[in-house]
This record gives structure tokens, C-alpha cells and sequence, in this order.
């Protein structure tokens, strides 16, 4: 389930529908009022962490494994 912002042209309104992605766009606002409606683009929340156990070393990054030092060639 998606929620959706669309605009009434004919009331103003602008209000929010949670559908399937399946279904199509909404064509007659919930006001009941015939006229066109247009689905408009929002900001999506993206990922909300609340609650306790969420560390900024969760999802950090491996640090590249250093390269051994060719300096030290000391065979002989």
C-alpha cells in the first residue's frame, strides 16, 4: 500500500489516499464535487529509526584493510 497527495482542481483541496500501487489514479475527489483531480509528487518519509537500539555503527561502513608494506623486504 502507497499513500498518494492528489489536488481537486475544482474544490482546492489537497489530501492524501493510501491505495495499491495496482490501482489507478483517483479521478473525482473525495468531496464528492465533479471535476479533475491530479495526482501530485510528494517527499517520501524514507527510513525512520525510533526507538532504542539504532548505533551510528549499524550500517557503517568496513574501513579498507590496509595493504602490507613493501618497505620491509628484508630477505636475504
Amino acid at each position: 500500500m502507497a499513500t498518494y497527495d492528489y489536488h481537486c482542481n475544482t474544490c482546492g483541496k489537497d489530501f492524501e489516499h493510501v491505495q495499491s500501487m495496482k490501482e489507478d489514479a483517483l479521478t473525482e475527489c473525495l468531496c464528492g464535487q465533479k471535476g479533475s483531480v491530479e495526482r501530485r509528487i510528494s517527499a517520501s518519509a524514507g527510513i525512520i529509526f525510533k526507538g532504542s537500539g539504532f548505533y551510528v555503527t549499524d550500517y557503517k561502513k568496513e574501513s579498507t584493510p590496509s595493504t602490507p608494506s613493501t618497505s620491509d623486504s628484508g630477505n636475504a
